[in-house]
């Protein structure tokens, strides 16, 4: 690996920025609470994994080098984000007082690791970003590309843990207003249907690289 300072300094920094990921992340500990929050944190995260997996085996850049496999996974995303917010607005107790009824920790757990599997986003993201840091003088291709994933997954893993707390907390003490808690069910579709929105319109391959 070629200057691991620069690497740590530049993955904090990208990996901070508030993003989709982040975004939902937000919304679920608002919409069902602290642990939920957490939950889709680490499903995030062990999406991550996966990609970093993907990447390390060669295949983020057959999907990024194929405009079918790039649109479907995209459309993969787009349609799950959708069926989320979908899912929510049927989960209400009723139209007269339309309160998120949690789901399963697992089922947030899955959600989570679904949503970033499906974003080609991230795929983009390990191709450009990776590669940067990786010396083939300095041993296997691969096993770096693993080595500095984990080290993204982790700083992301801390950032998704803050944000899910800070949100969290802040749903806690919004939830004993009423109006919040009318509202809070829409607003929780909103996002999810916003972001499946927005990756039905985000990039090709071929733009996402220019």
């Amino acid at each position: 690996m070629t200057n691991p300072l620069l690497f740590l300094v530049a993955a904090v920094t990208l990996v901070a920025v508030p993003g989709p990921n982040h975004l939902y992340i937000i919304t679920r500990s608002v919409g069902e609470g602290r642990r939920a929050g957490v939950a889709s944190a680490l499903g995030v995260e062990a999406g991550t994994l996966l990609h970093v997996a993907a990447a390390a085996a060669g295949l983020s850049a057959l999907v990024a080098a194929s405009a079918t496999a790039f649109t479907a996974l995209r459309y993969a995303g787009a349609a799950y984000l959708i069926f989320l917010a979908v899912r929510t607005f049927r989960g209400r107790h009723s139209h007269a007082d339309p309160v998120l009824t949690p789901q399963p920790l697992p089922r947030v757990f899955l959600d989570g690791l679904l949503v970033n599997l499906f974003n080609p986003k991230v795929v983009l993201f390990f191709l450009a970003f990776l590669p940067q840091f990786v010396d083939p003088a300095a041993g296997s291709v691969p096993v770096q590309i693993v080595v500095l994933g984990l080290a993204i997954g982790l700083i992301g893993l801390a950032s998704d843990l803050v944000y899910a707390f800070a949100a969290g907390s802040l749903a806690g003490r919004l939830r004993a207003r009423p109006a919040f808690r009318r509202r809070q069910a829409y607003a929780v579709c909103a996002v999810y249907l916003g972001l499946g929105l927005a990756a039905l319109a985000g990039p090709g391959p071929r733009r996402a690289g220019a």
